[in-house]
């Protein structure tokens, strides 16, 4: 299926923390958006496999994904191997998206900085025609535009995305991963939680302070490496 958007992440539930306002845009506006996430969120400190599966499900319909794929990487052990780069590389060619955001390629978990690279690569990988024909599918198609978003550590953003109209929305929709959300016990107190907050909190303090920062209640930032010719990202205005 051709999408207008595809989104790369590490784990279920990190597409829809970080750039979930800027899906729930899109999908309103009638674009076709799909996610692949690199692993299945089994290392995850609360919840099961199981119990990330069935949120993940709910968090599809919410969103009216056209596509969701999962690369069955090890959690808390992504690597950028051929395997991977060339199974995502094929992923693209297959749904030929116009933009590609990925997760930033410096970031405090391993996973999340190695999916960016991943993604990268990928990306790269999937214009080269000679690659896709000894895969014997798709034939060669780089996306147009690939941008990263933010996980633990900020940056200067190339531009941030207003999500003002579905921050409501967005809140519904990450709380479908409730067993990332609620304590897991009595002595569970959050302590796998950088910088001592939990995962709501800090989603909206970031999405306030570059919401501020061009005029709007809240935002999503995103960065693009090097110029940037803004028709090429019309759709996410």
């Amino acid at each position: 299926m051709k999408l207008d958007l595809l989104v790369i992440a590490a784990h279920p539930d990190d597409a829809e923390i970080c750039v979930g306002g800027t899906l729930l845009k899109l999908a309103s506006a009638g674009r076709k958006i799909g996610i692949v996430d690199v692993t299945r969120g089994e290392m995850g400190t609360r919840g099961s496999r199981a119990d990330r599966d069935r949120e993940t499900a709910r968090a599809n319909e919410l969103l009216g994904l056209s596509v969701r794929e999962n690369l069955e990487l090890p959690d808390g052990r992504v690597q950028v191997t051929l395997e991977a780069r060339e199974h995502l590389a094929r992923i693209l060619r297959e749904h030929r998206p116009e933009l590609v955001l990925a997760q930033h390629t410096e970031d405090l978990h391993p996973d999340h900085f190695t999916t960016g690279r991943l993604a990268r690569e990928a990306w790269y990988l999937a214009g080269l025609q000679r690659l896709a024909e000894l895969d014997g599918g798709p034939t060669a198609a780089r996306p147009k535009r690939l941008l990263h978003f933010a996980g633990h550590l900020p940056f200067e953003p190339s531009f941030v995305v207003d999500i003002g109209p579905v921050w409501e929305r967005k809140l519904e929709l990450v709380r479908s991963y409730q067993s990332q959300l609620a304590p897991a016990d009595a002595g569970d107190r959050g302590q796998h939680f950088l910088f001592g907050a939990d995962i709501l909190s800090r989603m909206e303090t970031r999405a306030r302070f570059f919401g501020e920062r061009v005029g709007v209640r809240y935002g999503e930032p995103l960065l693009h490496v090097g110029p940037l010719l803004l028709g090429d990202v019309a759709m996410l205005a």
